[in-house]
Parts: structure tokens; sequence; C-alpha cells
């Protein structure tokens, strides 16, 4: 491709964001951010040092009270102003995203989905009441309080840096507490124009604050003393040295981790919804880059190699390249290295006699070749006990399996470390609620994937993490309860 030529009417900031303003002066360490289209740098991301880093946990903490004890009235109806600036500003979110991942324009925005979770958050900020237990003793009563934990450190990953604003801060905020976001540093400016944003909305200064930085500045940001819960989205491994970080403060950590969730299309499925499904979603949306997608798709003996097929000639038919022109379907990978990772996994499972590969499973080259582009892969015959089975590859990389019966699709689908999601692709009640039940994951699809609804539960079984974004559970995160007793 040519040189990048950067959009005139957005500003790529990958610098902090504290106490209400980007700091002024260079920063003490920066990287170049690499475009994954070009595979050239085109801006700057600042690498926060630990000072920097106590510099924006102790501006949340200074301004935790005020917020905490604000009118609930008004904090609501300062969020949903804010979520209405996030859909106003909609198309420079989408420009930003595409500069940071290089996601299509084409294949729609995070920027409505933040906004809805804000205005959905907003709207629970003046019914978070307590109760009044009954007691065993006339002697006196007990109510109940809940009440924010304060500092909550707010860890995003690369791949849905803004989506993930949505489902920690919105709560996060709307239960009163403050926050420090901390961005991937492969994807460092949403988050940044989010921050931005909350101020024009009215926000007090420190509320939402922004450091830049990798896993040092991540290791700084959990251990301070001031953070009060670390709310985390990413890899099991981080997620390991996180909760090792916070072992001795025993601090509260949400996690959502990785996935390598099953796709399951029984012989009575709609063929041509199901087919459409099971190759865009794990190969085209983000270029495989999501935890819920369905990498590992069990297709019913019967209709097998007719579905290998028609999964072949929809792979066949994206569209890869610049993600603002309208007829790009598809976009890269985010780095050489996931390039790497991606084209080697499938390369070992082909040696090894542990699929076979029907499409795909190069780099693209041609005038994409310094991008980080993959071609939409499928291997079919894979071995369910194999690393393409079992290891979570985020790129378009899709595993296929043979099933015959229901027992043996449901002890396939189960066994493995993950349990994020699952999807089923049937149209008999029976079958769908039945196998619902016996999946081991933490959300089950069937026929398709609706993840728009913010009062729905988001999060996994076993190594997919623990505890749950979005509902009412996605706020129970951010509070405590609080018994109290008065003896008359």
């Amino acid at each position: 491709m040519t040189a990048t030529t950067l959009h005139p009417d957005v500003a790529l900031r990958g610098q902090h964001f504290i106490g209400g303003e980007v700091p002024g002066g260079g920063p003490e360490q920066a990287v170049p951010h690499v475009y994954p289209v070009t595979g050239e740098p085109i801006a700057s991301v600042s690498i926060a040092s630990a000072a920097e880093v106590d510099r924006a946990v102790r501006s949340a903490a200074d301004a935790f009270p005020a917020w905490r004890d604000l009118n609930p009235t008004v904090r609501r109806a300062l969020l949903v102003r804010l979520a209405d600036l996030i859909a106003a500003n909609k198309h420079e979110f989408d420009v930003l995203n595409a500069y940071e991942m290089g996601v299509p324009l084409s294949r729609g925005s995070a920027a409505p989905l933040t906004a809805l979770w804000f205005h959905y958050y907003a709207g629970w900020i003046d019914k978070l009441d307590g109760h009044v237990p009954p007691l065993a003793t006339a002697a006196g009563f007990g109510y109940t309080r809940l009440e924010p934990y304060g500092v909550i450190a707010a860890i995003v990953p690369f791949n849905g840096a803004l989506i993930d604003v949505g489902l920690k801060v919105a709560p996060a905020l709307a239960a009163g507490n403050t926050v420090v976001i901390k961005p991937s540093e492969l994807a460092p400016f949403s988050p940044v124009r989010f921050a931005e944003l909350a101020i024009e909305a009215g926000l007090p200064a420190g509320v939402v604050n922004v450091v830049q930085g990798a896993g040092e500045t991540g290791d700084a940001l959990v251990r301070h003393h001031l953070v009060k819960k670390v709310s985390f989205t990413g890899g099991g491994p981080t997620a390991a040295k996180i909760l090792a970080a916070v072992a001795p403060s025993l601090k509260p950590v949400v996690t959502e981790l990785g996935g390598k969730s099953a796709n399951i299309i029984f012989p009575d499925a709609d063929l041509d919804e199901a087919i459409a499904f099971s190759c865009h979603f794990p190969l085209a949306v983000n270029a495989g880059q999501n935890c819920q997608k369905p990498s590992r798709l069990f297709i019913h003996d019967s209709i097998y190699d007719e579905a290998i097929d028609r999964l072949v000639a929809t792979a066949e038919s994206f569209v890869l390249g610049d993600p603002f022109d309208l007829a790009t379907t598809m976009g890269p990978v985010i780095s050489e290295r996931a390039v790497e990772h991606a084209t080697g996994m499938v390369r070992q499972a082909v040696e090894r006699h542990e699929g076979r590969l029907v499409t795909g499973g190069a780099r693209i080259g041609g005038e994409l070749k310094t991008g980080y582009f993959v071609q939409p892969t499928i291997v079919a015959d894979v071995q369910n006990s194999t690393p393409l089975a079992q290891e979570e590859i985020f790129a378009p990389v899709l595993a296929v399996l043979r099933f015959r019966t229901e027992d043996e699709v449901v002890a396939m689908a189960n066994d493995t470390d993950f349990g994020l999601a699952s999807y089923i692709q049937t149209r008999d009640l029976g079958t769908a609620h039945r196998v619902a039940a016996r999946l081991e994951a933490g959300m089950v699809n069937v026929n398709g994937f609706y993840n728009a609804n913010p009062g729905s539960p988001f999060g996994g079984y076993k190594q997919s993490g623990s505890g749950r974004e979005g509902g009412r559970w996605g706020i129970d995160e951010f509070l405590q309860v609080k018994n109290v007793f008065m003896k008359i």
C-alpha cells in the first residue's frame, strides 16, 4: 500500500489524561504506534512512569469523595450527557479504531454500543437502594448500604478499547467510583478521546484518568495502595501476573479472559444462516481478534462436506484492505508477532497431520505485504486434543471438527480449559435447551449472537475469567455491601 495519509479531522493522542487534561511537556518515555494496515509508525504513545501512575491514581482518589456524594440525579444526568457525546462522536471513534486496529469502517461502530451501556448504567444510579433484613430479635433493626470502592483500575484490551470502557467504566462511575483507565499500548487513542468527552460532559476533573503503557505501567497501577479494585480484560498469563501482584493486599479483581468457544451446527440448522454466521464472526470480525468468537466449529457428519465447501466460498469472498474503503470487509491483525503466531500455528497443524488446510493459512502479499494481513483460514478435520483446537489464536483461523451424536459433541465442546461462550445452530427447541444446559460456558447463543443488550451478563467459566460485566451483575462488581445494626 502507499504511505499512510492521516485523516485530517482526527488527532491521534497517545498521551496520558490526568486530572482533566493531557499533561504538558514531552513524555518521560514513548514508543511508536504502528499502523497495522501498512506496518509503519504514525504516532507516539507515552509510557507512564511510576510517578505518572501515582499522579493519576491520586487524582482519582482526590475526586472520589465529591463524586461519591454527588446527588444521584446529577450524576445520572452527567452520564447521560456523556453517553450522548459518545454517540455524537461516532465517526471520530470509528476513525480512531481504524488507526488502532485497522478495523474497516464498513464493519460498524463501537460507539453506539458504548453509549447504550452508559445510558443503561445511568439509569441504575437512583435505584441502588439497600434493604431492611428481618432480625431474630426485637431489640433493634438493621439495614444495608451499597457503597462504592473508591479508585478502580480499568485495564482494557486492544481489540475493544471503547467497548470495554462501556463495560467497565460506565458501571464503575454509576456506582460512585472514580477510574484510572490503562489502554493497551497497541490501541491507545480511543480511551483518551473518551476521557476528553467526560470533561466536556461536565464530569469533574479526576473522575476519569488515563495512563498509557505496557506491562510495567499496569503492574504499577494494580499495586498502588489507593487502587481498591481491578477490572481486567485480556489474556490468562497477564491475569495471573495481576492476581500475583495484588495477592499481598487481597485486592479484588474482575477478569474477563480468553476463549476457545465451540460452535455446533446440528443437521436441522438453517445452513444459510449458520454458514454465514460461523464464517463471518470468527474470521472477518476484528480479523478474528475476539475473545468470544466461535473458533471451534463442530459440524454434524451428515452435512459436513457441504458445509466445508460453503465455508470456503464465504471466506474467500472477504475483501481485505484499506479500512477507509467501504468495499473492505476485513482488516489486519494487530502486529507482526500476531501474523507469525497465527501462520505458525496453522503450519504446525498441517505438518503434524492434525488438520487439513482448505483455505488460507498464509500472509497476504502484493500491495498489502507490509501490513499485518492474514488470509481468512479454515482448517478441516482438526483433532480436538491438538493445539489448533485447544489454544486461543487471536487471528482469522477457524478449526473445524466432525461429530455424529449429541453426547459426543457436548463432550468435545466441554473438553477445553476455556468456558467463555458457546454457540448452537438448530431449529429444534428441545436440542437447543438440552445442549445449552450441558455446555460449560458463561454464555450460550442459539442461532446467532446478540451482545448489544446492556442488561445481560458477560463473562466465563473456568480459565475464561471470574466475575461478570453487563446488567445488574456488572454494577454489583463495583459496589460493597455494608450491614448496619441499630439497637433500640
